[in-house]
């Protein structure tokens, strides 16, 4: 139910051969136990997934778009004419994979692999013939070529492939390597694309053909090979050793989707979600290319042993050029439910000379020991448990009020969020769950009494996905308190894992609802109270995976309201909006979000004139860092020379008078770093908000009595 129980199948592994699909110098065939898998895959999809999927010649020609989407995206190896000689694909995809007559399905591969190779080929004899870029021209290359022909002339692509070269030099020349280095590191990723095209097999291209068939349903429906279904059942029992990211293909890219609640990345700071990764390497040795490299190939160098380190050269998710990178270092290691466990802290605000005392539990996932529970032990750790006792710890510190945090927590387990709103509320439905057949399955809480029923808000953010979803709907459904932060991801939909004669397959098979009859799916939960965000909603989150099964309603169900924070928002927002103003990092927060998608907008092609790319990336980047120099000039912080420099210290601000007392000084800028940090900006504010909501719902009592 998790984002990373089924974000990463679907996402992560249906997407899996996007990059380069790899090709042999023989000709591929599929074998007799795939044609039969596709045969299975395909009365599955008919018969057993949520939506009414009618295979008829537009689901043919969706198929067949998006199988040459996922063999060429950037229209940058095959001609029209390799296309034309498989067109009727166009009209027969579905009679193809229903009679298991994968054929033409495979041809089409061959072609696109024998013109791969024969590209890499003519790359590495440019290479042995020595480069002679200038870069002084005022050519440009255009970065996304999805929207664009398919070229009718081999010397089209000669010309393409002519300037991507180019660029690909002149990106490694602009880190300041030589002419040698240069030819050493293209020449190395060149090789390795070879090296990958030699060892396809049969297994892969099916993989890819599957993966346009399902993903033409829903991006969460897929087909996964006995290698990928083995690698996840790995990473549900959470012992795989790696650094807890999830990554997925984006064009010729590998950029991280999200990271694991208390994984090392998470715990190292050094990853956000959409950066991407351009180099892996251990911790000792060359750092190895990954541009182009398919994506669990990518993921087998970043698996390691725990206790060892290994480096990734990233692009930073709002640089706007990929030569802006750096390496980071992340010691590989397991995620336990110790990493997971709910947390809390205790956040003083000041009001009129007035110290107030606000509670923030932290929920990174909704977790729970399986095992122990199973086995009938009565302390088993679970979220609802842990939380619980957080709750009680704030009680007895006579907190006013209390925010759940479930910033960046994908889920987890259904019944968990069932309980967990049991806490809040004195028994009731929490979330209906609809199947392919209109069959709704109401869950709910059926424990009588509330554990905590003070002013509470809810915490989220564009990561906050299924069961944290069902959490923050139902809280909002039952006016139990107020919603804070982005739009949720979007994630409402049920898959079961199937087995077939080979293989496996991930079937989306029902659809999460809201008691008020709203589905979580592809809109999210809206907050009552917007935040700015760094997370670009076209990038990350269901709307912005294709095909994704769109919002819908069903019929609500009877419940108890608790409240109508509604009718105390407009007071709210003005309040909110007046502290946003005075607010540096609130101020930082909203134009640097504007600032970054108007420079994605504007960077649809790059410069191969060294000079103009330069003041280019000097451009972009001195609007980036004069927003971050007027945050810290308003936080009385240092400012930066470089821009680069904010993605080190955005989670920890700088500065301090320094003391004669060397621990109590380290100890108050410790303090001062916690309150200036970006990200923490959200929870003071969120603690401000139910300050506020409290005082007005003192307010209106106090008018009621009179």
């Amino acid at each position: 139910m998790s984002l990373f129980a089924t974000l990463s199948r679907s996402v992560a592994l249906a997407v899996m051969l996007v990059v380069s699909s790899p090709a042999a110098l023989a000709q591929l065939e599929p074998t007799d136990e795939q044609r039969q898998a596709a045969v299975e895959i395909a009365d599955s999809l008919r018969y057993g997934h949520y939506a009414d999927v009618n295979f008829d010649e537009a689901w043919s020609q969706d198929t067949f778009q998006r199988y040459l989407d996922i063999l060429d995206g950037q229209r940058a190896y095959l001609l029209r004419s390799d296309i034309e000689a498989y067109r009727h694909l166009e009209t027969s995809m579905a009679d193809a994979i229903f009679s298991g007559d994968l054929d033409d399905a495979f041809n089409l591969y061959n072609t696109f692999s024998e013109r791969q190779r024969t590209r890499v080929e003519s790359l590495l004899t440019q290479l042995d013939e020595g480069l002679d870029f200038n870069f002084e021209s005022n050519e440009r290359l255009e970065i996304d070529r999805e929207e664009s022909p398919w070229a009718s002339r081999q010397s089209e692509l000669d010309e393409l492939w002519r300037k991507r070269l180019k660029n690909d030099a002149l990106t490694l020349a602009l880190t300041d390597q030589d002419s040698e280095q240069i030819e050493t590191n293209l020449r190395q990723r060149y090789e390795g694309q070879l090296t990958r095209l030699e060892q396809t097999e049969p297994e892969d291209v099916f993989g890819v053909l599957m993966a346009a068939v399902t993903g033409s349903i829903d991006p969460h429906t897929g087909y996964l090979s006995p290698r990928q279904g083995e690698s996840f059942d790995i990473q549900m029992s959470l012992s795989l050793e790696g650094i807890g990211a999830l990554l997925q293909s984006d064009g010729e890219y590998v950029k991280v989707a999200s990271l694991v609640p208390g994984g090392p990345a998470e715990r190292a700071g050094v990853l956000e979600p959409a950066d991407r990764i351009i180099a892996v390497g251990q911790e000792e040795g060359e750092m190895v290319n990954v541009v182009g490299m398919r994506l669990d190939n990518v993921v087998d160098l970043i698996r390691g042993p725990k206790g060892s380190i290994v480096r990734l050269d990233v692009v930073p998710a709002q640089a706007v050029d990929m030569t802006r990178s750096q390496i980071v270092e992340i010691t590989r290691d397991t995620v336990s439910l110790e990493d997971q466990a709910a947390s809390s802290e205790i956040i003083e605000v000041e009001r009129n000379g007035e110290p107030h005392r606000l509670g923030v539990i932290n929920v990174p996932t909704f977790y729970v020991d399986f095992d122990a529970w199973q086995a009938g032990e009565e302390e088993y750790r679970s979220t609802t448990r842990d939380v619980a006792k957080e709750v009680e710890h704030l009680k007895e510190e006579g907190v006013e009020g209390i925010v759940l945090d479930l910033r960046n927590n994908g889920g987890g387990a259904l019944q968990e969020a069932n309980s967990l709103i049991g806490l809040f509320i004195d028994r009731g439905p929490t979330v209906q769950v609809r199947d392919a057949q209109g069959r709704i399955q109401l869950y709910g809480d059926s424990e009588a009494g509330t554990l905590y029923d003070g002013p509470l808000g809810v915490l989220v953010n564009r990561l906050s996905a299924s069961a944290s979803e069902i959490f923050a709907g139902a809280i909002q459904d039952y006016g139990r308190g107020l919603v804070l932060g982005t739009p949720t991801f979007g994630k409402g939909t049920v898959q079961t894992l199937n087995d077939l004669s080979h293989g496996q397959i991930k079937l989306t098979r029902a659809k999460f609802y809201r008691i008020s009859g709203d589905s979580t799916q592809n809109r999210g939960v809206e907050p009552d109270i917007d935040f700015p965000s760094l997370i670009d909603p076209e990038r990350i989150g269901e709307s912005s995976l294709d095909n994704a099964l769109a919002w819908d309603t069903v019929q609500n169900v009877q419940y108890r309201r608790y409240g109508e924070p509604e009718n105390m928002l407009e007071q709210l927002i003005a309040q909110h909006d007046a502290r946003a103003q005075d607010n540096a990092n609130f101020r930082y927060l909203e134009r640097q979000s504007t600032l970054a998608r108007q420079l994605r907008e504007q960077h649809t092609s790059v410069s191969l004139n060294r000079e103009q790319r330069e003041r280019e990336m000097e451009a972009q980047e001195a609007e980036q860092l004069s927003l971050e120099n007027q945050r810290r000039r308003a936080l009385g912080l240092e400012e930066l020379d470089e821009w680069m420099d904010a993605r080190i210290d955005a989670t920890a601000g700088i500065g301090g008078e320094e003391s004669d007392d060397a621990a109590a000084s380290q100890e108050s800028e410790s303090e001062e770093d916690e309150a200036l940090a970006v990200d923490r900006a959200y929870v003071l504010e969120s603690a401000e908000i139910l300050l506020d909501y409290v005082h007005l719902q003192d307010s209106q009592r106090l008018a009621a009595k009179r």
